[in-house]
């Protein structure tokens, strides 16, 4: 058990970090997803092949067509947050993307017959608030492209989520592994259409890039699903707010960004708002956040 907690933590604190390797990459936010997702999706490929698993897919149609879909908006999020990361800063991106989880709470009662109790409520009106203050100064920059990229990447997060419980039925490092594919093809396109692949890599990069791609990916995400089966869940889902709060602290310590008052009040609001609401909303089988 203590292993399995070491290493959920582990994950979470390198998922944490994805902002600060990604700031050594000296490639465009939307090539840098492309290398991630390849070589993530790769390297959950020979995971699944060292541990010879066997694919269920093909039995469960109506769940792989709700991973690919998962897959595609998992590509359309991170492009989406990459961009926030360079127009908005990683802090910021980070707070505007974990306001995925709080749009799905919102959408339960639609989606999966979830009461909307009145703890839910008031969390989904905090997060909401806190939306508005730590945006306050994206808004007065004039920078809107960022702000939507902020938006954009929680909206298809959401989805990413929706998806992803619909797709439940296949196992997590298969499920996880066909959603990185998916999200690579979308990415893939989207740059061949966009940009094309004439694409110029400096050797200072080289090293973020296979870090970004190859371990806080592919192996961590293996991580993460080989040790969330091990723990409580509502250990799982109470720790799995290291993931936001690292992100900001790690931007702020390395890449010197800094935050208003108003926006530091806005990131507690959002994530206070969405564990309240996660963990107090639910009175029983409350669910494990999503990656």
């Amino acid at each position: 058990m203590k292993a399995a907690y070491a290493k959920y933590i582990a994950a979470l604190l390198l998922f944490g970090s994805n902002g600060l390797v990604a700031s050594f990459i000296d490639l465009s936010s939307q090539e840098t997803v492309l290398f991630r997702t390849l070589l993530g999706s790769l390297t959950m490929a020979v995971i699944f092949l060292i541990n010879r698993r066997k694919f269920t897919f093909t039995k469960k149609k109506r769940a792989f067509l709700f991973l690919i879909l998962a897959g595609i908006c998992t590509g359309a999020s991170w492009l989406f947050l990459y961009e926030g990361y360079v127009r908005l800063g990683v802090s910021i991106a980070t707070l505007c993307n974990y306001c995925g989880p709080v749009i799905v709470m919102a959408l339960s009662p639609l989606l999966f017959k979830e009461k909307l109790t009145p703890v839910k409520i008031i969390g989904f009106a905090a997060a909401l608030c806190g939306v508005c203050f730590i945006n306050g100064k994206v808004v007065g920059s004039g920078d809107v492209l960022g702000l939507i990229c902020g938006i954009m990447s929680a909206v298809t997060y959401a989805f990413m989520i929706i998806f992803k419980k619909l797709s439940a039925e296949i196992d997590g490092i298969e499920s996880t592994m066909l959603q990185l594919i998916a999200a690579f093809v979308t990415v893939a396109v989207f740059v061949g259409l966009t940009r094309g692949f004439a694409i110029e890599i400096s050797r200072a990069s080289i090293p973020a890039i296979l870090i970004l791609g190859i371990i806080n990916t592919g192996i961590v995400s293996y991580m993460y699903f080989s040790s969330i089966g091990r723990l409580p869940v509502q250990s799982v889902a109470i720790l799995g707010y290291i993931e936001p709060l690292s992100a900001v602290f790690f931007s702020v310590l390395f890449l010197n960004e800094v935050l208003l008052p108003m926006q530091i009040l806005g990131g507690i609001l959002i994530i206070g708002g969405a564990a309240a609401a996660e963990l107090l909303g639910k009175r029983k089988n409350p669910h494990t956040s999503e990656v």
